[in-house]
């Protein structure tokens, strides 16, 4: 079995970041140490077995091999030291004190990543953490700003429940702003742009909501729709539907823009 030398050998290759811990592999012992795999697996499972407490240390997995999968161990610092810790020689001892070397180095690295950037020394490492904290920062604000906004509208929804007579909202119907563009000859598409220029909705997101001047009024009611992304990921998106109220003041408000409903339009 050919060994792999202490010289030619990047400590960074001998350790990887598996879900935000530091670990080696199996395999990679086997290789190093000048070791058969099966007889490494053999020690891990002694392990496990003598030392209950010792599963936290191990994680076995698969790797691929000419299209058949085989039985892999995945450990962290201290599973690779009570594995090694039989492994005798001046080779062996060279060795560990690498992969000792790669935790800490792997470690460090780990840490920078996930502190904040005034906390790391490098000038260079600091300055593309920052960026990489004001994208993040951008990214929540962003997202922060719509669900405000949904909510806003929600609550607006909600409002005239407790301030109107119930005999207002008697019809529950909620219709799609699709059905209500088809009686103008509109697509639902070219129906909420007119409505932006009017200044009756924005988007925000996927969501087309409403100005806070028209909030609170019962004009729309907020749906929550789920689906996947193309990825298969579930996710859920807000959509607005328009009530009878709304689907009135639409009508008087269109009106006053010369916008008439097909049936009223003149040949």
């Amino acid at each position: 079995m050919k060994v792999q030398t202490i010289a030619n050998t990047n400590i960074m290759e001998l350790v990887e970041v598996n879900k935000e811990q530091v670990v080696t592999d199996s395999r990679k012992v086997a290789e190093v140490f000048g070791k058969e795999h099966k007889n490494v697996l053999t020690a891990i499972r002694d392990i496990l077995v003598a030392e209950n407490q010792a599963t936290k240390f191990f994680y076995e997995t698969e790797h691929e091999y000419r299209g058949q999968k085989f039985p892999m161990y995945l450990m962290n610092r201290d599973g690779f030291s009570l594995l090694v810790m039989g492994f005798t020689g001046s080779k062996a001892m060279q060795w560990k004190i690498k992969f000792i070397e790669a935790f800490n180095a792997m470690e460090k690295q780990l840490r920078e990543r996930n502190a904040s950037s005034y906390m790391i020394a490098d000038p260079i490492e600091r300055a593309l953490k920052w960026a990489e904290e004001q994208k993040a920062h951008r990214q929540q604000v962003a997202l922060l700003e719509e669900k405000t906004a949904q909510q806003s509208q929600i609550i607006g929804e909600l409002k005239p429940k407790a301030d109107y007579p119930d005999n207002i909202l008697k019809n529950k119907g909620l219709v799609p702003i699709t059905a209500i563009a088809k009686d103008y000859g509109m697509s639902g598409a070219a129906m909420n742009e007119l409505l932006h220029e009017l200044k009756v909705i924005y988007k925000m997101g996927r969501q087309w909501l409403l100005y806070s001047k028209y909030q609170a009024k019962g004009y729309t009611h907020s749906e929550t729709i789920d689906f996947k992304h193309k990825d298969g990921r579930p996710d859920v998106a807000m959509n607005t539907k328009w009530t009878q109220k709304g689907r009135l003041f639409l009508y008087e408000l269109l009106k006053k823009h010369d916008v008439l409903p097909v049936i009223e339009q003149t040949v």
